[in-house]
């Protein structure tokens, strides 16, 4: 169990009445009610406009810009049906609504131009509400003293709590509450921050942790409106949420009971937090050893077979070679698929498919940078993989031909490669196909970014044709059976050693003609995709570590 699925428990068990036992002598929630009911009653409307209890009547509603910046109420909330009721609770708690148990303050629209470099009167704006306390240093503003007098009715007091209410749609975290302690000064309610100020007999404390309890959320986003990024709040709604109530002195009870344990889960959270990112550097680690295990033949269980003509008995009959074919192995060496690649690469050259390219020279011994087996060996990336980069399309030009168009090749930009080799097609950009200048990079092949901040880290394996950035390589092998291979050996620290090693310019990247004459260990296509089955059967027990 995480320390939010404690938190969430803690805070579960405390709002059903479970979390301490019950007190005969404690009275009788539904008695608090109509005491608080009745005081509503006896001091009329007097209090409507949401001054705590009258103490402060300097403000006055013609000084303020709009009388709506303070809340009135004068329509009756109604009563709790039992379809509203979510879960069951104690005989002696009642249910009631939210606004019987507070006055509310909706802040003032503060107009930007009066806000001041520094007073002694700071004014709350949503950036400044944080779940259980306030960050007063978040882009501060200030205004003076006769504007504070004149909206002393939006002065925040010792038990207020204060709520944000807009910025919360699809991420309940943003609907953060927090208690107004007696250190807090002269801090004043922008608008959408809500004040909630309890009553008489209503522990402050109580609420702010309700509040935060899953259920009433729950019920909190039920009257969430707004656009589909940016939820809102209403204070009319906000006021209609149904609250459990308990006697006050179960409140305090609840409230000690919580603050008891919270510290300790908030502990384990750390705790967790630590273990996770030590799991998830296991998790990064043995991924590393993998892959380069694999790539220095090292990583499936039964050593290579020697190739066909060194073992013993050549012949249809030799048991080396009758064990072999059970064991499905290639007896074709990384050589012999060279060759085969080479051939293939001379066909598109000749066919003109493919640009006849400068000769690399041949790999010495001192830049083998490791022992591979006896059947692989080493060649170049470009004699495996005709390596280019996408084209270029600013902003302009991309809003102007390349947006809305209905057929065409998805355009992948460096930001729409993930860090987890993943590629975000739809992202709104197409090439019309009868642009066919444009360069594509086909199904089954490699696109990684070769240029900028996220060079040599992202990288994916495309699943349909795509037209592709300047940023981005694309490594189109001239054997189909070999992307994988290539694929997962561009993700080993064998490749992103040497990469980071050619990295050079300003903006920093590594240029064409660099990765073209990169080394790469090649085995025989047989065991290349007995080591492409090994990885991809490892590397998800690698991302659990991580989890």
């Amino acid at each position: 169990m995480t320390a939010k699925d404690l938190k969430n428990a803690l805070l579960q068990e405390a709002v059903q009445g479970k979390l301490v036992p019950q007190i005969a002598s404690e009275g009788n929630a539904s008695d608090l009610l109509k005491e608080i009911r009745k005081e509503r009653l006896s001091h009329g409307f007097a209090n409507s406009y949401g001054i705590c209890d009258g103490k402060d009547k300097k403000t006055k509603s013609s000084d303020l810009r709009s009388k709506s910046q303070i809340r009135v109420t004068k329509k009756e909330l109604s009563e709790i049906t039992e379809d509203e009721i979510p879960f069951d609770i104690p005989e002696n708690w009642c249910w009631c609504r939210l606004g019987e148990l507070i006055n509310f303050i909706g802040g003032y629209a503060y107009d930007s131009h009066s806000f001041i470099e520094n007073s002694d009167y700071q004014v709350l704006r949503l950036g400044n509400v944080k779940n259980g306390y306030l960050q007063l240093s978040t882009k501060p503003v200030y205004i003076d003293v006769s504007l504070a007098e004149k909206t002393n009715a939006f002065k925040c007091i010792t038990n207020d709590i204060l709520v944000t209410m807009t910025g919360t749609r699809l991420k309940r975290d943003y609907f953060f509450t927090t208690l107004i302690t007696e250190n807090d000064k002269n801090l004043y309610v922008n608008q959408r921050v809500g004040c909630l100020r309890p009553k008489k007999n209503i522990y402050a404390k109580f609420l702010t942790w309700i509040l935060k309890s899953k259920p009433i959320l729950d019920y909190i986003f039920e009257f969430e409106t707004g656009t589909a990024n940016q939820g809102n709040l209403g204070s009319e709604n906000i006021k209609k949420i149904p609250i459990p109530l308990p006697p006050l002195a179960e409140q305090k009870r609840i409230v000690a009971a919580i603050e008891k344990f919270m510290p300790l889960i908030e502990e384990y959270g750390k705790k967790e937090s630590a273990l996770k990112a030590i799991n998830e550097q296991i998790g990064t680690l043995t991924k590393k050893a993998i892959l380069q295990e694999a790539f220095q033949g090292r990583l499936l269980a039964n050593p290579p077979l020697k190739t066909s003509f060194d073992l013993p008995g050549n012949g249809p009959s030799c048991p080396q070679a009758d064990t072999a074919k059970t064991r499905g192995i290639n007896l074709q060496t990384g050589k012999a698929l060279l060759e085969e690649i080479r051939k293939e690469k001379a066909r598109l050259i000749k066919e003109g498919k493919l640009k006849k390219e400068k000769t690399l020279p041949e790999i010495t011994e001192d830049e083998m940078p490791f022992d591979i087996p006896e059947n692989w060996c080493w060649c170049r990336l470009s004699e495996l993989c005709n390596l280019y980069t996408g084209d270029s399309i600013n902003e302009t030009e991309k809003k102007l031909k390349y947006t809305n168009v209905k057929e065409g090749w998805f355009y992948i930009g460096t930001k729409d490669v993930n860090f987890d080799q993943t590629i975000n097609y739809d992202n709104g950009i197409k090439i019309p196909f009868e642009k066919d200048n444009f360069r594509i990079a086909p199904k089954n092949t490699v696109l990684m970014c070769i240029e900028g901040g996220s060079a040599g880290r992202k990288i994916a394996f495309t699943n349909q044709d795509v037209c592709f950035g300047n940023k981005l390589c694309c490594f189109n092998s001239y054997k189909n059976e070999i992307e994988k291979f290539i694929f997962y050996f561009l993700q080993s620290t064998l490749f992103t050693d040497a990469f980071k090693d050619n990295i050079n310019g300003i903006i920093g990247g590594v240029s064409i003609n660099n990765l073209k004459g990169m080394l790469f260990p090649l085995p025989p296509l047989a065991e290349q995709k007995r080591i492409v089955a090994a990885i991809e059967k490892m590397l998800p027990l690698c991302e659990k570590l991580g989890e």
